[in-house]
């Protein structure tokens, strides 16, 4: 693919080392273009790799300039990229053709480099001391806090007081709150021998980590490890339903599978246990400079899995009104298999 259009920040970023919320990056054979504005300008000069930067007012204007001098005759776009607005205002008496390849940047970066998977580890450490750092504060502090705060509370535990940005806006969700699989806080309070569900993430050099802990609270031995003791025995079970469906898929993931295999591997455990209706979403996705990144993890999905393939597995049960249980870990295809990051 020689000739592509880009506007997506992160799909940029991949290219070119820099990025920001208003550009057009345009690859032309060897050549390709970074056009953004005055606000960004000097410091895509700076940053900006194996690309030539220019600062325009309108940058659809610039960009359709540009292929016009070029002379080229299809661009390669996705659908996903652009507002129809944007997209009208490109195509409107344009020579070019331009084909629609949705996610095609993403394709292109499911296989990671090992320098991307180092970043992603880099992530998944700095995610893991944050989860630590929370359940010190929940210990300590935790109790009677409401979701509002103790989301604040995971916001700043996360980022480390400001220093590194979030993968996306934590969810930290009290007994029946966990039965919503993207729970937004509330404020429902923190007591002894509830279930609490913290899904957060945290950025190493823009690369995402993501990991869901479900745990039981006791304000003396807290924390968020896999093998968790609850006084309810309803949690216990469904925890215990969870994590084996989890380690079944990691332990047993082979670089060959269909995505789809990998589904099968979670979600046939929780099928057996009689709970695969409150199985709502898919076993997992990829994850890289986007939260969300092919191989998905679902059962549809045909896609062959590969080597330096990383992607969540993260299984879950939700009963409504009671409480949901949801276990995921981030791992990258390695020798054949699954190793957690």
């Amino acid at each position: 693919m020689h000739n592509y259009i880009l506007k997506d920040e992160n799909a940029i970023y991949y290219e070119c080392g820099y990025s920001c919320d208003n550009v057009i990056f345009i690859q032309l054979g060897k050549e390709a273009f970074f056009i953004t504005d005055a606000r960004y300008s000097i410091e895509a000069k700076q940053h900006v790799k194996n690309a030539q930067v220019i600062e325009s007012k309108t940058l659809i204007k610039t960009a359709k300039e540009l292929l016009k001098k070029s002379k080229v005759k299809k661009m390669v776009f996705d659908g996903n990229d652009f507002s129809y607005d944007s997209y009208q205002a490109l195509v409107s008496h344009s020579s070019v053709k331009f084909i629609n390849k949705p996610h095609f940047s993403h394709l292109k970066r499911v296989i990671k480099t090992t320098q991307e998977i180092d970043y992603l580890k880099k992530a998944s450490q700095l995610g893991q001391k944050g989860f630590n750092a929370l359940a010190k504060y929940l210990r300590k502090n935790g109790f009677d806090e409401n979701e509002k705060f103790l989301h604040f509370k995971a916001t700043e535990k996360m980022s480390q007081q400001g220093v590194y940005d979030l993968s996306f806006d934590p969810i930290v969700a009290i007994n029946e709150n966990a039965a919503k699989p993207h729970a937004l806080p509330t404020s429902k309070r923190l007591n002894k021998d509830d279930l609490i569900l913290v899904d957060a993430g945290v950025k190493f050099k823009r690369y995402c980590s993501d990991r869901t802990c479900t745990a039981h609270v006791d304000f003396e031995k807290l924390n968020f490890k896999r093998e968790q003791t609850f006084k309810n025995k309803k949690h216990q079970k469904i925890y215990d339903i969870v994590l084996k469906a989890q380690l079944n898929a990691i332990e047993k993931a082979r670089v060959g599978m269909k995505a789809k295999d990998i589904d099968a591997l979670t979600r046939n455990v929780i099928a057996k246990a009689g709970y695969e209706k409150y199985f709502v979403h898919s076993t997992g996705h990829g994850v890289g400079l986007d939260i969300h990144e092919h191989p998905y993890i679902n059962s549809k999905s045909d896609v062959i899995i590969e080597e330096n393939m990383v992607f969540t597995i993260e299984p879950g049960i939700y009963l409504p009104n009671e409480f949901g249980v949801r276990i995921e870990d981030t791992i990258v295809m390695q020798n054949g298999k699954a190793v957690i990051l």
